[in-house]
């Protein structure tokens, strides 16, 4: 009976049916759908920021996170008047660029949004650089230590960052550009910032590719940064009983050994009230320097 259970609500002037909403989607936290769009509401200034202008794919999960789940590229058909998109390669993808839109998402149970590197508007020029630590393990206590770890190498080269958990396992460190990099450059940076982690702190990390290879080691991934890869938007839900969101944190956060579970759908809304977008905190960098530095072979 509850599935055939519908309503509409009225979002910036477009009607948008709402379907199933006492439907669970994360039932350890007792988030239903009507939770979780109230939640998407709250979280769209600050969502819609980091995914617009970007090619948007989302995971849907239309039994929840305990149920199967699909890639979604191409935008859903059919869609409501109000969404627009953008084709790039055959793929017509969503313009996550209002709320109207993110709700619709949310309705279809889009629980994860992962946004491209480069943005539609200039793709050759990406306005971030990205180093991602990946965990071999599902559980890594030591990920906030590589964290400060990498945090502390890239500082010493006069590159602050700021990090942000994946919300899964993983951490990644955002570093805003002056759009004047290729990303095959910014990799070149990647390579030489991966290669001495791995050198210097062996038991740590790896720059080895394959999964089966790295044992327990921290993988420092500077190769997913790419023009058409995609990475967890900032502020966007995952799919794990907890509903845990991708965060940007504070150093001093780290230092302590933050969780990633720590920020999720039910509280993250009132860590942005208090400490607002951490990822405008630092100014766009030009890492250009550095790239010569590198390229000339000085050590």
């Amino acid at each position: 009976m509850s599935r055939a259970v519908k309503g509409t609500i009225l979002i910036e002037g477009h009607e948008l049916t709402v379907t199933n909403p006492e439907k669970l989607l994360w039932p350890e936290m007792g988030i239903t759908k009507a939770i979780f769009l109230q939640r998407l509401a709250a979280l769209s200034p600050w969502l819609l920021k980091h995914c617009q202008d970007r090619l948007l794919t989302t995971i849907r999960f239309p039994d929840g996170v305990t149920g199967k789940s699909f890639y979604q590229k191409n935008c859903p058909s059919p869609a409501p008047p109000f969404v627009e998109t953008v084709t790039r390669e055959a793929i017509s993808y969503v313009k996550l660029a209002s709320l109207p839109v993110l709700l619709w998402l949310g309705n279809l149970a889009c629980l994860e949004y992962h946004a491209s590197f480069d943005r539609v508007s200039d793709p050759p020029h990406p306005t971030e650089w990205v180093l991602d630590l990946d965990p071999s393990l599902e559980e890594e206590p030591r990920i906030m230590e590589a964290a400060l770890i990498a945090g502390d190498l890239l500082r010493s080269l006069g590159i602050p960052s700021t990090p942000k958990t994946s919300g899964a396992t993983g951490v990644q460190l955002i570093v805003p550009l002056v759009q004047e990099l290729t990303f095959d450059e910014l990799r070149r940076i990647g390579e030489f910032v991966g290669t001495y982690l791995a050198d210097k702190h062996p038991k740590l990390f790896t720059v080895e590719r394959l999964k089966k290879h790295r044992g327990d080691l921290i993988y420092v991934d500077y190769l997913q940064h790419y023009q058409g890869k995609t990475i967890i938007a900032p502020y966007s839900p995952r799919a794990r009983a907890r509903a845990s969101v991708s965060t940007p944190l504070h150093w001093d956060e780290v230092r302590r050994g933050a969780a990633i579970t720590d920020y999720h759908l039910l509280n993250i809304e009132a860590r942005l009230q208090r400490e607002g977008d951490l990822l405008d905190l630092v100014p766009p960098q030009s890492l250009r320097s550095i790239l010569t530095f590198i390229t000339s072979g000085r050590r």
